[in-house]
């Protein structure tokens, strides 16, 4: 009796996939920024600072502190945070895993390099992002791999970068790409180095059934097993995504106490800026109007530009949204490695003086 061959995984669901990928992009972020980036060239600006919502200073820590800026994040980011849940859960139950171990699988550098390309046209913010993350290491995409795509969506972002061009100057922009390409490769290599054994989480016990049985890719058993998963996907991440926004968004004045000249260029303003910018979370392009406020109301620029590379790529909330997809010790790199490249940045803008 001859063994059993492997069932065709079913082309509509990868169609599926590339439909969702497209249309969802083309609305939640292609379109939005073409036409944001008109208004950036035109304006100079792209809106206000979301630590202040246009006054003077972030306001004292208080519920309604917190519900306020729960409110305005959401509104900024629900469609794409909505997007990646769809993908994250689609690319479990949708696309075949072997595709996924091909591109991503592999702990090299060319599969840095292809999770940093992939990122690009995501340009998703870094929460918005990790229920997609969940979907590859699930998918047992490499560690390194996996990073380079979650960093890559906001560092390497054509878009934020064109707003960071027509806004803050060409050169801000050129420093972040640099720094972006930096962080990007550097922790997904970093990050590959440390994965000695397969940490790579497990699979469900349905993908074992996926192998021969024909059944399996029903259309109607997959669509009700993309339903389970994106509904524990967002059962999972979201509770802990919300109390985490709530915290953050009452202590923005605990974290940004001071907002004037006296955030000089002294190292410890800096790291502090550093560390401060790698645990709060912003919707993508949110660094743009924080730190021209900032540099309009004379704060050096050293810790501007801290912030300006650490805001974006990861935070507190999105880093309980992908600790079970990491090890303890790649969160501490990824973590360690980005507030580092603030405290770089901000030691290059210095020595950079009146060109940045």
């Amino acid at each position: 009796m001859s063994p059993s061959r492997p069932a065709r995984h079913p082309a509509w669901g990868i169609a599926l996939v590339a439909l969702i990928a497209l249309a969802g992009l083309f609305y939640v972020k292609w379109s939005p920024y073409y036409d944001r980036a008109f208004t950036a060239a035109q304006t100079h600006s792209i809106g206000a600072s979301i630590l202040t919502g246009g006054q003077a200073a972030p306001p004292a820590p208080s519920l309604h502190a917190a519900l306020d800026y729960a409110k305005a994040y959401g509104l900024a980011i629900w469609k794409a945070l909505l997007l990646g849940l769809l993908l994250g859960s689609a690319i479990q139950t949708l696309l075949p895993p072997r595709w996924i171990e091909r591109w991503l699988g592999r702990p090299g550098a060319s599969g840095v390099v292809t999770g940093g390309l992939l990122s690009i046209p995501s340009m998703m913010c870094t929460c918005c992002a990790a229920p997609v993350i969940t979907g590859l290491r699930h998918c047992r995409a490499a560690p390194g791999n996996t990073a380079a795509y979650w960093l890559g969506n906001t560092m390497l972002n054509p878009a934020t970068l064109v707003f960071m061009g027509f806004v803050l100057g060409w050169h801000w922009a050129g420093l972040r790409l640099a720094l972006g390409l930096a962080m990007v490769l550097g922790l997904g290599w970093a990050l590959n180095r440390m994965d000695k054994t397969d940490s790579t989480p497990a699979n469900d016990t349905d993908a074992a059934a996926a192998g021969t049985d024909p059944a399996f890719f029903l259309p109607g058993q997959v669509l009700r097993r993309w339903a389970r998963v994106f509904a524990g996907m967002a059962l999972r991440l979201l509770p802990e995504y919300l109390i985490l926004v709530l915290l953050l968004g009452a202590a923005r004045a605990w974290l940004f106490p001071v907002l004037d000249f006296s955030i000089d260029n002294s190292l410890m303003w800096v790291v502090g800026a550093a560390l401060v910018g790698t645990l709060f979370v912003i919707p993508t392009a949110g660094e743009v109007p924080i730190v021209q406020a900032l540099l309009a109301l004379g704060v050096g620029v050293g810790p501007a530009a801290a912030l300006l590379v650490t805001l974006p790529p990861v935070s507190l909330p999105s880093l309980a949204m992908v600790s079970r997809s990491f090890r303890r010790a790649e969160l501490a790199v990824l973590a360690l490695g980005v507030a580092g490249m603030g405290v770089l940045a901000g030691g290059l803008a210095i020595a950079l003086g009146s060109g940045v």
